[in-house]
């Protein structure tokens, strides 16, 4: 099974309010990074065979100059081994971008661009704390289209507390006019740590209520199936089953990937490890000669068999029952019978060609639904 690698740069010009993830923005450290990613990358060398999607994430992965990707680009087909047609995606901020920056990352072989869109109403971009304007993501869209990408996805989300439900649903209508092949609609939620979290926690504002999120859920499904997008994952559209992305099933579906960089996560063999969410001390770690790992973990059966509930209801495919039966000695159908025929009959699942698959409605409640299996 051919693996998915996944770049971390964590480095942003600023911090958005509601951004959890680990980046820092003192890019005097860039440097360090550059330095320490190909040593990453020499370490496993051969340990994950072929490698076949290529994520670089941030962080803002396109604050990086086109001779600083270049050097990771070199250093990571020195290392591995990328087959050829491989998925390609970078992540980009729409403010930071000129129409050669985009015919260079062609050049180096990028086939698939992440654009961090979040919203085309301004004040719900005010309310995030993004440097981008309306305009920027726009000019950005249509740059990538000149310099030939065909591979387009867009970040958009919604319940932000600066937009009414009519802005939301211009953002989807404006995100659709540039016939993006892939859509991620994620639902504002903020973690304490994060300024919006910290702000949230003082009762400074509030957020939808369940039942508006839910509102809002069901009519972004409608208007974007209605348009021919297939909702493949809890919060992902494709325009058609080519374009989803398939480095991110990857993560649905225990598929190995190995991931570089402070703070990076990694999967293989029912083992994942994380990373040292910090510059220095990841840089300095492969500096003394050790590896960057933060923590390890490895699951155990029941560990496996949950995590497959959680993420199989999350997509289209759903859970293969009989290699459920197969992995973990679990016959959901025989088990659980009369709660499968209850969430049957409530419009959350069905069973079909042997998979139990999550309706638009077992979407929304995903993070349920497996507590009940």
């Amino acid at each position: 099974m051919a693996a998915g690698l996944y770049l971390h740069i964590p480095f942003c010009l600023s911090k958005c309010g509601y951004c959890d993830f680990y980046s820092e923005t003192r890019l005097d450290r860039l440097p360090l990074l550059l330095r320490a990613l190909p040593e990453e990358m020499k370490r496993y060398r051969g340990a994950f065979g072929t490698f076949d999607t290529v994520y670089l994430g941030g962080g803002t992965p396109s604050l990086l100059r086109p001779e600083e990707l270049e050097l990771i680009f070199q250093a990571m087909h020195d290392h591995f081994d990328v087959s050829a047609g491989s998925e390609i995606t970078l992540e980009m901020n729409p403010g930071d971008l000129k129409t050669g920056y985009f015919r260079a990352l062609r050049t180096l072989g990028v086939t698939r661009l992440n654009i961090g869109v979040q919203s085309f109403y301004p004040p719900a971009l005010a309310f995030l704390g993004r440097r981008h304007s309306v305009q920027d993501s726009k000019a950005a869209i249509k740059a990538a289209r000149a310099a030939g990408f065909d591979n387009l996805g867009l970040d958009l989300i919604y319940g932000i507390p600066a937009m009414p439900i009519p802005a939301w649903t211009e953002t989807l209508k404006t995100a659709l006019f540039f016939e993006p092949e892939h859509l991620s609609c994620y639902e504002l939620s903020l973690s304490a740590g994060t300024p919006l979290g910290q702000a949230l926690h003082e009762k400074s504002f509030s957020l939808p209520d369940e039942h508006l999120m839910f509102d809002l859920f069901m009519m972004t499904a409608d208007l974007l199936e209605a348009e021919g997008y297939i909702h493949y994952e809890v919060s992902n559209y494709a325009r058609d089953a080519s374009w989803v992305s398939c480095h991110n099933l990857k993560y649905w579906d225990h598929s190995p990937f190995l991931g570089l960089g402070p703070g990076a996560h990694s999967y293989q063999d029912r083992t994942r490890w994380w990373n040292h969410r910090s510059v220095l001390r990841y840089a300095g770690a492969l500096d003394e000669g050790e590896m960057p790992v933060e923590g390890k973990e490895r699951l155990s059966e029941e560990d496996l068999l949950l995590e497959t509930l959680f993420l199989g209801l999350r997509t289209r495919r759903g859970i293969d029952l009989r290699l459920l039966r197969d992995r973990s000695r679990v016959d959901l159908e025989k088990e659980k019978k009369e709660t499968l025929r209850s969430l049957e009959a409530g419009g959350f699942i069905f069973i079909q060609d042997g998979h139990l698959i999550p309706t638009r409605r077992g979407y929304a409640a995903a993070d349920r639904l497996p507590l009940l299996l």
